[in-house]
């Protein structure tokens, strides 16, 4: 029988498109996932300059994959490239994270709206939110970042997903590596895992008791908590008051 060639899977963003071999990535692959994903966790801070040199030597690769690599976080926003220099790591500016956040804030409590009228759906999503504090709560425990970031997402998309708007959670999964980022960097202790999950648990009630106006101001009132972001703020404003 003739062989097949493996899958190939397009990574699509606005400016270009790339072929990833899923099944044996060459080097720049590797080398853009491994920075990309370090980015998104926070282990890579804004304001950090990356050499070529020095990632090259930590991969086993020359430095034309990570030039490569760097190009494709480039234009996804994520570095920004010096001739000569390397490339830094882009900061999460205050206006992008209220941008985030007030993204978040508008799909959550359309879909709380929507789903706390239908006591079977409302009932899943309790269940589901449960599934996913019970995560956080375990990551905080072990002090696992990477694990409590990941729940944190499941934890947020199960709320927009339960509104069963199939364009919306498009949508809010093009947000996830943003607010991926963003939580990862408002967590650096379990301390601070524990407040979230505590908070989570409270949002988690509201829609189990099928009160949208407790889940608002209990939302608004945990991204303040945990970004520093006040509901009602534009992102304008929030960039401006960094800068006083």
């Amino acid at each position: 029988m003739p062989r097949h060639p493996p899958p190939l899977h397009l990574a699509l963003n606005t400016t270009s498109i790339y072929v990833v071999n899923e099944t044996t990535p060459n080097a720049a692959d590797l080398v853009y996932a491994r920075v990309k994903q370090r980015i998104l966790q926070g282990d890579l801070e804004g304001g950090r300059m990356l050499s070529e040199g020095e990632l090259a030597a930590e991969h086993g690769v020359s430095r034309t994959p990570v030039r490569e690599a760097f190009l494709r976080l480039q234009a996804e926003g994520w570095m920004r490239l010096y001739p000569k220099r390397g490339a830094l790591v882009v900061e999460s500016t205050p206006g992008e994270i209220a941008q985030v956040l007030e993204a978040r804030r508008l799909l959550e409590n359309y879909a709380v709206q929507r789903t706390v009228g239908d006591e079977h759906t409302r009932q899943d999503l309790a269940a589901e939110l449960a599934r996913a504090v019970d995560a956080q709560r375990r990551a905080a425990q072990a002090d696992d970042t990477e694990a409590f970031v990941s729940a944190d997402a499941d934890f947020h998309n199960a709320i927009i997903r339960s509104a069963g708007n199939t364009l919306l959670t498009t949508f809010a999964e093009g947000l996830r590596q943003r607010q991926q980022r963003v939580t990862a960097t408002s967590i650096r202790t379990p301390e601070r895992m524990t407040a979230v999950v505590a908070r989570h648990e409270r949002l988690a009630a509201a829609i189990a008791a099928g009160d949208a106006d407790a889940f608002r101001t209990t939302l608004d009132a945990h991204f303040e908590a945990a970004h520093g972001v006040r509901a009602g703020t534009s992102p304008a404003d929030q960039t401006a008051g960094a800068a006083r």
